[in-house]
């Protein structure tokens, strides 16, 4: 993946790493950390609750932990599941 900014400073993203159990990125040699997909999607989503929504760390890691983000987290499959399979009934329709 290439390089991306997530609008969060390295010392922020090792604290949040340590606050954080679902973020763990990949460390490569000399402990560089490289940040996948999920990993920078998740710093995000820790961004916004702290700074744009002001969760505190705790009520950002029960937002993100809780049976909440589970729900939230089935309900984005389903959904996203949902589109696919009209997506490709739309494409089907144009290959006729």
């Amino acid at each position: 993946m290439k390089s991306v900014s997530f609008a969060a400073s390295s010392r922020t993203s090792f604290y949040w790493e340590q606050e954080f159990p679902a973020l763990k990125p990949v460390k490569r040699r000399g402990n560089r950390r490289y940040y996948q997909r999920h990993d920078v999607l998740m710093i995000r989503q820790i961004r916004s609750l702290l700074y744009d929504e002001g969760f505190t760390i705790t009520g950002a890691r029960a937002r993100l932990e809780g049976p909440q983000a589970r729900m939230e987290a089935s309900m984005s499959h389903q959904i996203v599941r949902q589109v696919r399979l009209e997506l490709e009934e739309v494409l089907t329709l144009l290959r006729r």
